[in-house]
């Protein structure tokens, strides 16, 4: 497989890998806008631009976007995280040239017709009222908000109803004009693809439009705060959810911290797995993960289960978190290098997955590490490693808390970082 880079000279970086023996292609173009880089008057607006770009352009109405791509067998999407906008399509070998030509469409042609403005908000408006009645989904923003008060990283990618509903045209294309340059953009292919003519299409669809700088105060480091939410609802289950400030993705550290994570709770052999809900028949979900940012990261733990075991597993975890600084066994830290390399490999048979990887490595690096530097990284992190990570996190300091439910008997965060101490 051969991975190829290219930039235009206004900066439009291209990045393709081809995948023999596969008919079909998956191409996409990443934006690096995300909730982040919105001013709190905009928080929403890299969503509701993300939602838009499907409405209509000025070749294309909403229904012949969709056409375009599913009359060929296709499909396309998009969304939008705290860092990045993605729009990608999924297509056979002999459409790629077709793929591009709809997503650089929506991108560089949108109409933002009025009409469409409003149905769309109201779409949004209906996500937000699904994502406050599903626990699972925004204790995660809670806790985000806990850790990054104040802060665009800490706001909700889809924004408070009341943002979302003083957005007009006007708005939209204000942060296209100041997001949504060509040096802000990385096209990524993977699969049957040929690099030369992707490149000479994107020259001719993006090479013409001028680099556009990010102001200054979009680019504040983040702040970790930390401190604790809790929402008393009537709930059939109280929603825990912890995190730790942990690495950035340009640390070293970020694969010490993924491999902690698995350990503790990547899956049914992990310490909280075994011991909440196997052994003691807690809950029905409990996990742990890492993620990263530019500049900072958060290990997470969340669980759920009822009013009258809330106590009892916030405990547990905090006594898991101590023991593993203790007693993290080497056959632990293996099992989880493995799963780690068995979960970059197995997802890497994807070319949606491969050109998502590309885009993202180019935006954090520069360039794309080999596979094999990915996996070095992975066995070189020793149990010592992850032994003093543990120590690091079950006495951290930073330590941001959320509780959805029926939660009045829910320990307080300085009860559990006590409990952590002692």
């Amino acid at each position: 497989m051969t991975i190829q880079l290219h930039t235009l000279s206004n900066g439009f970086q291209i990045v393709t890998e081809h995948m023999p023996g596969l008919k079909s292609a998956s191409i996409g173009i990443w934006v690096q806008a995300g909730g982040r880089h919105e001013r709190v008057e905009q928080n929403g607006i890299a969503h509701f631009l993300e939602h838009m770009a499907f409405k209509g352009t000025k070749t294309r109405s909403a229904l012949q976007i969709a056409e375009a791509i599913e009359d060929v067998g296709g499909y396309m999407n998009a969304y939008t995280s705290r860092e990045m906008t993605a729009y990608y399509a999924r297509v056979l070998e002999d459409d790629v040239a077709l793929g591009l030509d709809v997503i650089s469409d929506i991108l560089l042609n949108p109409v933002f017709d009025p009409a469409e403005i409003e149905v769309e908000r109201g779409v949004i408006l209906q996500e937000i009222g699904q994502a406050l009645d599903t626990p699972d989904d925004i204790i995660f923003d809670w806790l985000q908000e806990v850790a990054y008060p104040d802060q665009a990283l800490g706001r909700t990618i889809l924004g408070p109803s009341e943002r979302v509903s003083s957005f007009y045209r006007d708005d939209l294309q204000g942060f296209v004009a100041e997001h949504y340059g060509p040096n802000q953009m990385i096209l990524s292919a993977a699969g049957a693809i040929d690099h030369d003519a992707i490149v000479a299409q994107a020259e001719a669809l993006f090479g013409h439009l001028t680099a556009v700088p990010r102001a200054p105060e979009l680019m504040q480091p983040a702040s970790f705060g930390g401190g604790e939410r809790r929402e008393i609802k009537d709930l059939e289950q109280v929603h825990f959810a912890l995190a730790l400030e942990g690495p950035t993705y340009l640390d070293p550290a970020i694969y010490t911290a993924q491999i902690y994570a698995s350990v503790m709770g990547g899956g049914m052999s992990s310490r909280l797995f075994q011991e909440v809900r196997e052994k003691r028949g807690l809950c029905y979900t409990i996990f742990a993960q890492a993620g990263a940012y530019e500049d900072t990261g958060l290990t997470t733990i969340y669980a759920g289960t009822s009013a009258e075991q809330i106590a009892e597993l916030a405990n547990i975890t905090m006594d898991e978190m101590k023991r593993a600084a203790d007693d993290m066994s080497a056959a632990e830290v293996a099992r989880a290098r493995a799963q780690m390399k068995a979960g970059l490999l197995m997802g890497l048979e994807s070319p949606s997955n491969r050109a998502e990887r590309l885009a993202r490595l180019l935006s954090i690096w520069g360039r794309i590490p080999s596979i094999s530097e990915t996996v070095a990284h992975i066995d070189d992190v020793t149990t010592g490693d992850v032994k003093e990570f543990a120590g690091q996190m079950a006495g951290q300091a930073g330590t941001a808390l959320a509780f959805y439910g029926p939660a009045a008997a829910a320990p307080s965060l300085e009860a559990l970082k006590a409990r952590l101490a002692a």
